[in-house]
């Protein structure tokens, strides 16, 4: 799988669109659990994951190492999601959303809940480590901070997660 994923990776690189849209199929949940960890509609996180798609696309020469393709994809995903809470993109208003039901499973929606019950700087870190598999050390070249910051935010959010589980039960 490394080899063909390498592969993959090489082939986006000389612009085979074909490569590249098997890549962005391959890491499609893992952005989307990511954006949806920072911003708070579905709306906003497509749109995230659209400007980051394009992104990639046109910058994927860039690219220096194969190896940390993830790591790329997941700093311009996050720049890309921040871009949109400074901009405060969508201000919608709960009164005019459409009754629609919801459609995602039920520890996803768990999931969103307890991430929502978070600051965005430990939602985030929780997520690179949790849900994306990153380890403290790539969380800290991805958020251009240090490792020891990496750890201490884990240890708070767990912390707080605790707290909040505590409550519920």
């Amino acid at each position: 799988m490394e080899k063909e994923l390498k592969g993959l990776i090489r082939r986006a690189r000389q612009k085979d669109p074909d490569a590249f849209t098997e890549l962005i199929e391959l890491h499609k949940h893992s952005m989307y659990k990511m954006a949806r960890s920072i911003l708070s509609s579905d709306e906003d996180a497509r749109d995230a994951i659209q400007d980051t798609i394009l992104t990639c696309w046109e910058k994927m020469g860039m690219l220096r190492d194969e190896a940390f393709f993830k790591t790329w994809i997941t700093r311009i995903l996050i720049n890309k999601c921040y871009d949109i809470l400074r901009a405060g993109k969508r201000i919608t208003y709960v009164e005019e959303l459409p009754d629609v039901p919801a459609k995602e499973e039920p520890c996803e929606a768990e999931w969103q809940d307890v991430l929502g019950f978070l600051e965005k700087d430990y939602r985030v870190v929780v997520t690179l480590y949790y849900a994306q598999g990153f380890r403290t050390r790539e969380i800290a070249k991805i958020l251009g901070i240090k490792e020891a910051t990496v750890r201490i935010r884990l240890s708070r959010a767990r912390k707080r997660l605790k707290e909040y589980y505590q409550r519920e039960v």
